[in-house]
């Protein structure tokens, strides 16, 4: 482990403009929301009973479901810049195979995502997830969410696990500034600027900057990214609100894969050995994002919200990988050394997603039920260009594992396994009821119908294959308030998600469709300053696509899985000086059914059984300022490192510091230290030749000036 006390020019100025007298602006205005208005942030709490993804104004503790906030305050304590860094501290949230750390990819209760785009995501409510993204910017998020179990019910097709929704920041009508600048190991410099204010009294803006340039433990690898996000918030009239923001980030770094491991075990070579070639460059990967919602009060109860989103994707760029041609084995160039088999290829892949949402939600009775009704309609059109070029040898190429030698002569690239123009279009139609039965009854009854439609060009043979469905996904729900701060609930719900691509008969596979019971006893204090929840959950999983006996190269929507277990999560103020985050899950997720028998019973791949983390943060003050100290710990138990479960990844424990001193209401230090004792670990895998080792001990310097 070694910091970098070089500073280059742009983190010099930072630095120096912190020396400086800085006061913030003092201007009566609106303001729309209680957020943190810039900057890191200390003394908020770490508990919310509210978020956006439930698409209703019915506080959590009511709610028959289990959902998880982590707001900005626990962000910044964590010192997260990426979204694994916080979903560490979510229950059932795990890691999976990033795509050589190009994109964000996480199961949620035992099941992923799509393996070729990664986890289901939202942004704002609106799909974030189709196509090809780049690692999430923390810059400007405000806070994290997690819907716990299937959300198909209000957001269509996704995995019965559950959603994330990323809620970025709003500007404000209350002007506020901050730059910050951070230096860390292995040559990390990052700046970022948060900026916002009004236009006039009816028009807000808030700017969101940052820029990094991050080096690594891993050899022969570093990384660029910049992210621009402008947004404006306009009054348009009385109850009328119009949003619109704009999203620009770039990612330039190469495909990491990670490293191997030999014979099914891990550590068989440093973690920092890079098995790629450095002449390749880097992956560059685009994403453009334009949201515009209109929100508007039709009468005291009722509430109208209509949006737009639409967004493009590109990744191109050349790789070098070790050849992943057989499940569980890696692939030696000759018997006895060392040298792995490798493969190279160029990927071209981009996509546009163009989303509307509309939605009514009101408040009214009958006789002496009281209803919060949800009604709306959402549909996209998303399309999907892939093109991918290959070149493989089993005697050239190859890379001493043990003592590499880059710079040999690329490969020519002779196959072109995937050159596919995909178009999907889906509608949606959903009514969702929440209904008070009595003082201290709630029942949710909710109902989401869709169509899909999905069409493939195969320009390698000019064939050109679609599939058509449509689904129903209901879910009911019953919570108890057994007392004002202690509330009980159960939860029966449906999910799909549509399979890609066709059998061996070219016909299309039908969708995936999960089935969940859920139970669970959510606590509340009664100063709302902490609260927990308590879940016991099952899922099942059925038409998941396993290998075709009879067709090699071919799928079925044959497999079935299933995943249960328990969850825990706690947060909040304990004192006026403390507050924690803590939570737990077991976890047993398998397969069921599969057309190859050995493979019932094998574990869902990098899903541990035990997995749990807690964290704490202490403030006080001092002389005229302000400090804080922290610590936090994360448990992951072993996991199954590949999909037939022929390997596994061992558990691991890594511990973390922070500390921050504020001299003054405008300038403040940190020092976060993850990975405090060094631990090797590896955190996900894809396969034997494919595994992703952990980062060692990481420093970092911060500075943070609000003026």
């Amino acid at each position: 482990m070694s910091v970098s006390l070089k500073l280059k020019p742009l983190a010099a100025a930072v630095l120096l403009l912190g020396t400086s007298h800085c006061a913030l602006a003092e201007e009566p205005s609106l303001t729309l929301s209680e957020i943190n208005v810039v900057g890191r942030s200390e003394g908020q709490d770490y508990y919310s009973d509210e978020a956006g993804v439930a698409r209703s104004e019915t506080p959590l503790r009511e709610v028959p479901q289990s959902v998880r906030v982590v707001p900005r305050q626990a962000i910044d304590d964590i010192g997260a810049v990426r979204l694994e860094e916080a979903y560490d501290y979510v229950s059932g949230v795990n890691r999976q195979n990033s795509f050589g750390g190009l994109w964000d990819n996480f199961s949620i209760r035992g099941f992923a995502g799509n393996p070729d785009t990664g986890a289901n995501f939202l942004r704002n409510g609106f799909a974030g997830n189709r196509g090809y993204n780049a690692p999430r910017d923390m810059a400007n998020v405000e806070r994290l969410e997690v819907i716990k179990g299937p959300a198909s019910a209000l957001y269509g097709g996704s995995e019965p696990g559950g959603i994330l929704n990323i809620v970025t920041k709003k500007p404000q009508f209350k002007s506020g500034h901050a730059l910050e600048m951070y230096v860390g190991s292995y040559d990390t410099y990052r700046t970022t600027l948060d900026s916002t204010g009004p236009i006039s009294d009816t028009l807000a803006y808030r700017l969101n900057l940052a820029y990094e340039d991050k080096g690594s433990f891993r050899e022969q690898v570093d990384s660029q990214r910049y992210l621009v996000a402008p947004s404006f918030t306009w009054l348009l009239g009385a109850g009328t609100i119009v949003n619109y923001d704009l999203e620009l980030l770039r990612q330039k770094a190469p495909m990491d894969r990670g490293v191997i491991a030999v014979n099914g075990k891990v550590g068989s070579i440093p973690r920092e050995r890079f098995l790629g070639e450095p002449g390749d460059g880097d992956i560059t990967i685009d994403n453009k994002t334009h949201h515009l919602t209109v929100e508007h009060e039709l009468a005291d109860a009722w509430k109208a919200k209509f949006g737009l989103a639409y967004r493009t994707t590109s990744l191109e760029g050349y790789s070098t990988e070790a050849s992943p041609r057989t499940a569980g084995s890696i692939r030696w160039t000759s018997a006895g050394a060392p040298v792995i088999e490798r493969e190279r290829r160029y990927r071209d892949y981009s996509s546009n997603d163009l989303s509307f949402q509309g939605e009514i939600l009101g408040k009214f009775s009958t006789g002496w039920l009281q209803h919060e009704v949800l009604t709306g309609v959402d549909s996209y059109r998303f399309e999907l260009d892939q093109l991918m070029r290959r070149g493989r040898s089993t005697t050239t190429y190859g890379l001493d594992v043990l003592n590499p030698v880059y710079g040999q002569t690329p490969l020519a690239l002779t196959a072109t396994p995937t050159n596919t123009l995909e178009t999907q279009h889906a509608t949606g139609f959903f009514l969702q009821d929440q209904m008070s039965l009595a003082e201290r009854w709630r029942l949710l009854l909710g109902l989401r119908h869709d169509r899909f439609r999905q069409e493939i060009l195969n320009r390698n043979t000019g064939i050109s294959t679609s599939q058509e469905h449509s689904v129903t996904t209901p879910r009911v729900g019953l919570t108890w308030l057994a007392t004002p701060t202690l509330s009980a609930y159960v939860l029966a719900s449906e999910s799909f998600r549509a399979n890609n691509g066709v059998d061996a008969a070219s016909q299309s596979f039908a969708p995936e469709r999960g089935e969940s019971r859920e139970a669970g006893l959510k606590y509340e204090s009664p100063d709302k300053r902490y609260g927990g929840t308590l879940a016991l959950f099952e899922i099942d999983k059925k038409n998941v696509l396993t290998n075709d006996p009879a067709n090699a190269g071919y799928a079925i929507a044959a497999g079935e899985a299933r995943s249960r277990g328990l969850e825990f999560d706690f947060s909040g103020q304990l004192t006026s000086k403390v507050r924690v985050l803590a939570n737990y899950a077991h976890i047993d997720a398998e397969i069921t059914k599969d057309s190859n028998a050995a493979l019932v019973g094998a574990r869902l791949i990098n899903v541990p059984k035990n997995s749990g983390s807690v964290l704490a943060m202490y403030e006080d003050g001092l002389a005229g300022g302000r400090y804080g100290l922290g610590a936090g710990a994360t448990y992951v138990g072993k996991r199954a490192g590949n999909s037939i479960d022929s390997f596994e990844l061992p558990s691991y424990t890594t511990m973390r510091a922070m500390a921050y001193w504020k001299p003054s209401k405008t300038l403040r230090f940190s020092l976060d230290i993850d990975n405090l004792f060094d631990k090797t670990y590896y955190a996900s895998s894809y396969d034997v030749y494919w595994v992703t080792p952990g980062a060692p001990r990481t420093v970092t310097l911060g500075m943070q000036a609000k003026f």
